[in-house]
């Protein structure tokens, strides 16, 4: 076996490869010892015929079953690890998992994998994590110490709320088909990986919540990771949360004064409180964080963890839900900060759920194709996401309003990319034929998706969101009692706390999708009825493999970030109580030597390293948020200007707006 590593590597045992193995060395067979010519043949012993034979069909077998794990672990590898596919919906970076941490990982099986690599590839992949390491030269404490030294120190409870990605799920079922994965982590570790790779169809069990119920399958126990852990990385060297930790420790920070929420993101947000009592037992540690601290907590969110907080605001108000009462998010909460916040969801949802694809499967080239759709086809990848109805509260919310028409869009901005076509013209099929006679705009594309997909589907999304506009103030206090509204901002309110502030910190310069171009999905090997035209590659359009980029932080756009922080949360029927905004825009400008992009990146999940946004966390958790500037760099109030959305409220469209320094649309 050494012997056929060193062949395959090409390396000696001094070797940073060899390394690797080193954990598997007491798994080898011993080699047989040398024949002492001295010894008579009496001391020889001999092997009948027979036994050679089933020796010689042991070793092909061997080779056979070798042959089968080199081949998967290359079409694996093709497909660019396709166990974090759904990631990549969430994420667009490229970090390097630290490879010399599989020797530390026991549930990894080397000799399936390591084994099955070609000696240029592991060096090439210790080469580009050694250049990731030498190019990332701030300190993750940096920031922290800067801050400790200016006299700023741990001041209010502090309360996180991860993104999609963020937390961990890990199985607790006891059945037969789970006892191998009790307490394991099928998403966000290399367990997943290795339960996609080895027991695909036990993978999708146990992920895939049940179709009628949203809830957890028979027999099947899968939940969210707890604690600071369950957040803090996604799988080894793929950082989430952990330099917000570090630099919060730095000023005084610990697991008495600061906690994650963590949640299960698949999950209904009406489900998260069925099953996990999720809303309640949040309501009770910020209410025990503040009697213990005698302050009132800070609330950080990222991504989706601001659609399920904003929907905590409305259940913790609510009569027969959280009986807190109008004043409860002002008696217990100092500030609210909005990271990356998908507000009114990401565009790129409606391909996910309709033909399991996104620009990221799109311009994968043949082979990582062929490779992808040998573990996860299309098929198998939409039905995935649609059976985590979390994921649904993703797609876009406001209609044409927020996204456009056939005719324009808010952010057709002249010079437009596409020419003379608008946004708005959101999935376009080249082939008119039916059963694509017409093309779609966001609100045309979900009757779409709900005829083309199963009928539990539809049923499902439709009882839990809600995805359109309330244009008076009227409409918004109704939706009060309307809990399948509580997600959208452009249906209900924020909470009537006067004294409650609200930070919103995105990033926004970094190509995001916004529009696609589609054809009838001929495979026969698939079960999906569309699929993007990734053959459609046009420079007039800005169609790239049938993808169109526009504006965002790489994954939700502009619009979604920036709309409601900007526009809609300064209009009294929205902001009733006059809360406070503040908004400070973070350019992407990448290290090109990073693959995370560095100190200063705006990338989706990156962005929770920026050290800006970590200084500016720190002011606000240390009661000096009043220190925060505004700081709007993106074409965003240029967009609000174009969205018409002032009906009945002209009078009132700047309400919030002069006290903060930014000009009224």
């Amino acid at each position: 076996m050494s012997g056929l590593r060193r062949r395959i590597f090409g390396v000696s045992s001094g070797s940073v490869a060899s390394q690797l193995l080193v954990d598997n060395e007491d798994s080898r067979d011993p080699s047989p010892a040398p024949i002492d010519p001295s010894k008579g043949p009496d001391d020889v012993a001999t092997v009948p015929v027979k036994k050679i034979k089933e020796l010689n069909e042991h070793l092909a077998q061997r080779k056979k079953v070798k042959g089968v794990k080199r081949r998967n672990a290359w079409i694996f590898g093709l497909g660019g690890l396709a166990g974090v596919f759904i990631a990549l919906f969430f994420a667009g970076s490229n970090d390097m998992v630290d490879l010399t941490t599989f020797t530390h990982l026991k549930d990894m099986n080397l000799d399936s994998f390591i084994d099955v690599l070609p000696k240029g590839m592991v060096k090439d992949a210790l080469q580009l994590q050694q250049s990731e390491k030498d190019a990332v030269a701030y300190d993750s404490f940096a920031v922290g110490l800067q801050a400790r030294s200016e006299g700023i120190e741990a001041h209010h409870p502090v309360i996180m709320i991860p993104g999609v990605i963020s937390t961990g799920l890990e199985s607790w079922g006891t059945e037969a088909s789970s006892r191998q994965y009790f307490r394991k982590r099928l998403w966000g570790s290399w367990s997943m990986m290795r339960a996609l790779v080895m027991d695909k169809q036990a993978w999708k069990k146990h992920l895939m919540l049940d179709m009628d119920t949203g809830l957890d399958p028979e027999g099947i126990k899968l939940r969210a990771a707890q604690g600071f852990d369950a957040t803090d990385f996604f799988i080894t060297g793929y950082w989430i949360w952990n330099k917000i930790l570090e630099n919060l420790a730095t000023i005084g920070y610990d697991p008495s004064n600061a906690f994650t929420a963590a949640y299960d993101w698949r999950l209904s947000y009406a489900n998260l409180e069925v099953r996990d009592q999720y809303f309640s037992r949040l309501k009770l540690h910020i209410e025990q964080a503040k009697r213990i601290q005698g302050r009132k907590v800070v609330l950080l969110s990222h991504s989706m963890g601001s659609q399920v907080l904003f929907y905590f605001m409305h259940w913790v108000e609510a009569e027969g839900f959280g009986n807190g009462g109008s004043s409860w998010i002002d008696d217990h909460v100092d500030s609210w900060i909005n990271i990356s916040g998908s507000m009114l969801g990401a565009v790129k949802g409606v391909p996910a759920v309709l033909s399991g694809e996104m620009k990221d499967t799109a311009q994968l080239n043949a082979f990582a194709v062929y490779g992808l759709e040998k573990f996860l086809s299309r098929h198998e990848r939409a039905e995935l996401f649609r059976a985590m109805p979390g994921i649904s509260s993703l797609l876009p919310i406001g209609g044409d309003t927020i996204w456009g028409n056939d005719k324009h869009a808010p952010d057709d901005l002249s010079p437009h990319p596409r020419g003379n076509q608008s946004y708005g013209n959101f999935i376009t099929f080249r082939d008119t034929k039916p059963p694509h006679a017409e093309n779609l705009t966001v609100s045309q594309s979900f009757p779409y998706i709900f005829k083309h997909t199963e009928s539990w589907y539809g049923s499902l999304v439709r009882a839990n969101y809600s995805y359109g506009i309330a244009r008076t103030a009227e409409e918004v206090e109704a939706n009060q009692a309307h809990p399948p509204t509580w997600m959208n901002p452009l249906e209900s309110r924020l909470p009537l706390a006067p004294n409650l502030k609200i930070f919103c910190f995105y990033g926004h310069g970094k190509a995001t999708e916004r529009a696609y171009y589609y054809r009838e999905d001929t495979d026969p090997t698939t079960r999906t009825n569309v699929t993007i035209d990734t053959a459609y590659t046009d420079a007039q359009t800005a169609a790239d493999h049938g993808v169109v980029m526009g504006e965002g932080d790489g994954t939700v756009n502009l619009l979604s970030l920036g709309y409601m922080c900007n526009a809609g949360w300064r209009m009294r029927r929205y902001n009733p109580a006059g809360i406070k905004i503040k908004v400070q825009e973070m350019p992407h400008e990448p290290d090109r030597f990073s693959p995370r992009g560095g100190p200063n990146t705006g990338e989706h999940v990156d962005i929770l390293g920026r050290s800006s946004l970590n200084d500016l966390i720190l002011k606000i958790a240390g009661g000096k948020g009043h220190l925060v500037e505004e700081s709007v760099t993106s074409s965003i109030l240029e967009y609000a200007r174009r969205v018409e959305l002032y009906d009945d409220e002209a009078p009132n469209q700047d309400h919030g707006k002069e006290e903060w320094g930014v000009p009224p649309p």
